[in-house]
């Protein structure tokens, strides 16, 4: 089956996003949406994932979790980028880490303006938006790199099952390297499962309502223990404003 057209899976994610409240989309769809809004050098710009700061902020105690962080602000006449400032949850959404301003370091300005980050945030942009018009939304987006070692699970989720505080919440999948499991799990709001999968390849991507369901993704372990194993991810969160 050819994969939709860059319209259609605007469209696609939009319409499973009301139907069940999330949606999953596999890379062979993703790349020519993204690649339509000005994709290039995916490359370099999942690279940019090997330059992120360690979370000092885990409750767990946990030295599993690297992040970058930074806000924008989306209109219909563009996206700009905010002032730094720190990332909060209250503990209704983080049991784990909430309750406190986390200050991470920020994402580099070459990322930030990068191309294949900018194809990232319209896509989800024109899904979102297509649902809800609205003209203004503050998007926070972290990098996240989680890495496991033998005896030493990686936590994609800590917090467990959850919701994030916002409205709507895109992940994409920027590189697995020896690691198995990391499993997405959906629950809608009673805590009934509704779906689980993997994103196992580059540029797969999940798109969830907040309002509407629960996300968790399962701890990470290595294939080979005598090797690196880490899941890089790009996380954004959009809020109305």
């Amino acid at each position: 089956m050819q994969p939709l057209n860059p319209p259609e899976t605007v469209g696609g994610i939009a319409a499973e996003l009301i139907s069940v409240g999330f949606a999953r989309r596999y890379a062979g769809e993703i790349e020519p949406a993204l690649a339509a809004r000005g994709l290039i050098d995916w490359k370099g710009f999942a690279q940019s994932w090997d330059d992120l700061g360690l979370d000092l902020y885990m409750a767990d105690g946990g030295r599993y979790r690297r992040r970058r962080h930074t806000l924008f602000n989306r209109a219909a006449e563009g996206l700009v980028r905010q002032e730094r400032r720190p990332h909060y949850q209250s503990r209704d959404y983080n049991a784990l880490n909430g309750g406190i301003a986390r200050w991470f370091e920020p994402v580099k300005d070459e990322v930030a303006g990068h191309p294949a980050l900018r194809a990232a945030l319209d896509l989800a942009y024109d899904s979102f938006n297509r649902i809800t018009p609205h003209n203004s939304w503050e998007i926070e987006l972290h990098q996240f790199r989680i890495s496991a070692a033998v005896g030493n699970a990686g936590q994609p989720t800590p917090e467990g099952m959850h919701r994030d505080g916002v409205d709507f919440v895109m992940v994409m999948l920027i590189r697995r390297e020896n690691v198995q499991s990391g499993v997405t799990i959906i629950e809608d709001t009673a805590h009934s499962k509704l779906d689980s999968f993997t994103l196992g390849e580059p540029m797969d991507a999940t798109f969830v309502d907040d309002h509407r369901v629960f996300h968790g993704v399962t701890p990470i372990v290595p294939i080979d223990p005598g090797q690196p194993a880490w899941r890089d991810v790009l996380v954004t969160t959009f809020r109305r404003i």
